[in-house]
């Protein structure tokens, strides 16, 4: 099975390299480097998490800790 190495395109022989993915150890290296360095990076959506004061007071108050608090 032959198919292109991540980082530079060399076609390569899947089944009989020891590298693989990649097509050599120096591509291997490379590819580490790049996550080390955060080039790569996982697109996520940002969550506005703004909690008001009322409502950790709800949540408190909805809660187990409430419970355990007054000894119940």
């Amino acid at each position: 099975m032959k198919m292109k190495c991540p980082v530079c395109g060399k076609l390569i022989d899947y089944e009989n390299n020891p590298w693989k993915p990649f097509c050599s150890k120096n591509c291997k290296i490379i590819d580490l480097w790049n996550w080390l360095h955060e080039n790569y990076s996982i697109k996520v959506e940002e969550i506005n998490e703004k909690i008001t004061l009322e409502e950790e007071n709800n949540d408190k108050d909805n809660s187990l800790w409430r419970s355990r608090k007054n000894g119940q």
